[in-house]
């Protein structure tokens, strides 16, 4: 379902869920969704963004009808680095905003699944498999999680949610980053609710990352992305990604400052199937 009347960048602008795409959201008009010409200007003025066949990436109208495997989605990103964006589309706008903030994860999503396409050995064998399916789950609903203390990132994969957000609070501000990837994401993310959750690519980083300015930040965030998918023995199983409820991060809602939050075990759960 689509927002479009809900569209309010300013409110954007003032949400810690979208701090990854600031830089980009600030260049666009408060209460007008962005046309594709308008994607494309974003595109002109910063460095050349390429897929990793070498084209340069452009938005263009999405095709309609049966298309040859040239044409589809991910083959056509990755041999003509045209991305194919529907307009006064929210899912879409997000999916281009992203591309501009993280262009080599981007990149090596689609050389993932292109490739991934092409080893297919029989018509009748699906396209899909492990390597797609985490490709895509990264993509739509992905959040990276630095972290400069490896106790605290293994209370997440635990989903110790309690000891980690509420007993290590301050020390989670410190040394942990939450950055959303998946556009679908941040589709969700101009209504935030409860039960709204990421998966989570946890990285290591150093302490001095959190004293680095924002586009530094984002900068080495999409090259160490970009490096983890790059590598082939990554990328096959979605259990790579950690569930992260994404309302239980400090500062994300007002809700959580009180201990009480965390105790909504349908949101806050013990396993590995962690909200919706």
């Amino acid at each position: 379902m689509e927002n479009l009347s809900q569209w309010n960048r300013d409110e954007l602008l003032g949400s810690p869920l979208f701090e990854p795409l600031f830089s980009v959201l600030q260049r666009l008009e408060p209460a007008r969704l962005p046309a594709l010409n308008d994607l494309n200007a974003l595109l002109a003025v910063q460095s050349a963004i390429t897929v990793q066949s070498g084209k340069q990436l452009r938005f263009v109208e999405q095709g309609l009808g049966k298309l040859a495997f040239e044409s589809q989605y991910e083959p056509r990103c990755y041999l003509s680095g045209e991305v194919q964006t529907r307009e006064n589309n929210l899912h879409d706008l997000f999916n281009a905003l992203v591309w501009l903030i993280f262009p080599r994860s981007k990149a090596a999503i689609n050389a993932r699944h292109f490739h991934a396409l092409t080893e297919v050995a029989s018509p009748l064998q699906t396209q899909r498999g492990s390597v797609r399916d985490m490709a895509t789950l990264f993509d739509e609903s992905g959040v990276v999680v630095v972290c400069a203390n490896s106790h605290l990132a293994n209370l997440l994969r635990d989903f110790k949610w309690m000891e980690l957000f509420c007993s290590h609070r301050d020390e989670v501000t410190a040394t942990m980053g939450f950055y959303l990837f998946g556009h679908g994401l941040y589709e969700k993310a101009m209504q935030p609710y409860v039960g709204m959750t990421g998966q989570g690519l946890i990285l290591p980083v150093e302490n001095d990352f959190f004293t680095w300015p924002m586009p530094r930040k984002m900068q080495h965030v999409d090259e160490c992305v970009a490096s983890y998918l790059n590598d082939t023995s990554h990328c096959r199983d979605t259990r790579e990604l950690t569930p992260v409820p994404l309302l239980g991060i400090p500062g994300w809602s007002k809700d959580n400052l009180q201990a009480e939050y965390y105790d909504n075990k349908k949101y806050f759960r013990s396993g590995r199937h962690c909200g919706i």
